[in-house]
């Protein structure tokens, strides 16, 4: 059972920018529940990459999007959200569910047709299949919008997460 709530419906070997949209589209994904912290934003940074930023501009033509994150800083996830006129959540406290349950009544469609995007398998992903989302696990990005080089957290969470029982992984 853990090991099913653990596993994303879709591992990416990239980050988000290079993530095909049409491949959302095709599988009847009507909105978009997106991490910001390594999945948007870079670590340490406050801008997104401009690669990230065409993506999302290119998906927002098509899909209702939600930035929910359980960083609690408005003002970091705010100008993100601010720049490109979408509706945030900070301080989520992902897996909790309280926070995203709210974000799916917004949106208004079944769980089943809207993907939650992230970076992490203990937040992003279990919260998402605690809902029954489309979980779609990327790789974090950097600076240049391309996988971070050595990103040691989340190959120990995939470590973690094949010792649970996610036998996919």
């Amino acid at each position: 059972m853990l090991g099913q709530l653990l596993t994303p419906d879709w591992l990416a070997t990239t980050t988000l920018a290079q993530l095909p949209l049409e491949q959302l589209l095709d599988h009847g994904i009507r909105a978009l529940v997106l991490d910001v912290d390594r999945t948007l934003l870079p670590r340490r940074h406050s801008a997104m990459p401009p690669a990230a930023e065409q993506w999302l501009r290119h998906a927002l033509q098509q899909l209702p999007i939600h930035l929910l994150s359980n960083n609690p800083s408005r003002l970091r996830i705010g100008s993100v959200a601010d720049s490109l006129g979408l509706p945030y959540t900070t301080a989520a406290g992902k897996p909790r569910r309280s926070a995203l349950r709210r974000v799916l009544n917004e949106l208004g469609l079944p769980p089943s047709q809207i993907a939650l995007v992230g970076d992490r398998i203990f937040t992003d992903v279990l919260a998402g299949n605690r809902l029954g989302l489309y979980t779609v696990l990327v790789k974090p990005i950097d600076a240049d919008g391309l996988p971070c080089r050595h990103d040691r957290l989340q190959n120990l969470e995939l470590r973690m997460a094949r010792w649970l029982g996610t036998g996919t992984l």
